[in-house]
């Protein structure tokens, strides 16, 4: 069944009307995907936004050093979950899964962050990515040194700040623009590839 409501509240670009350098960029994670998430889309309506976003982005989930990739993943979807932005629990939920090779990790950081089973590393950067999503006025040391208890370095938790920070905004303006989640994106970690 194909979803033919509005991608955003504010209209989408559709790739080959996106400026060049957009183009290129969004077009090599299509390639990747198989199709255009719907984000890209919908931001691409103000291009230098989108240009900053991406780079903010690549430059604090693409990173070789600290967390992992699936960490940084867990981080995104316990704060897209805390914040209630079904598109990033859906597109970050498909992506958490695949790094983690876990169909149900997803699902349950979304959906009971507290109470999900996770190793205590895993404990700590969701409790952190939950503090400075929901309480973050109220964080103290004594929060940090839980996550440095749990194995956690200062540029570690700093990566947790700020992606949780980011997301933050992302989920405010997937809020903001009625984001719809792409339906390839509900299956990925789910099923084998065909």
């Amino acid at each position: 069944m194909t979803d033919t409501r509005p991608v955003s509240r504010f209209g989408a670009v559709e790739l080959q009307d996106m400026p060049d350098d957009l183009r290129e960029r969004v077009g090599a994670v299509a390639e990747k995907s198989g199709f255009v998430p719907n984000v890209f889309k919908a931001l691409a309506r103000r291009p230098r936004e989108l240009r900053a976003f991406l780079d903010y982005h690549d430059a604090l989930m693409d990173s070789d050093d600290g967390l992992s990739k699936a960490e940084r993943e867990l981080v995104v979807v316990a704060t897209s979950g805390a914040n209630n932005c079904t598109y990033c629990v859906v597109a970050h939920g498909a992506i958490l899964r695949l790094r983690t090779k876990d169909p149900e990790i997803a699902d349950r950081v979304a959906t009971n962050p507290y109470g999900v089973e996770l190793s205590p590393r895993e404990r700590a950067i969701v409790d952190l990515a939950l503090i400075v999503a929901t309480e973050s006025a109220s964080l103290t040391e004594a929060e940090l040194d839980d996550a440095r208890a749990a194995g956690l370095t200062d540029d570690e938790i700093w990566d947790v700040g700020s992606i949780t920070a980011l997301f933050a905004m992302s989920n405010r303006l997937a809020h903001l623009t009625a984001l719809r989640p792409n339906e390839e994106f509900f299956l990925m970690g789910r099923t084998p590839r065909s």
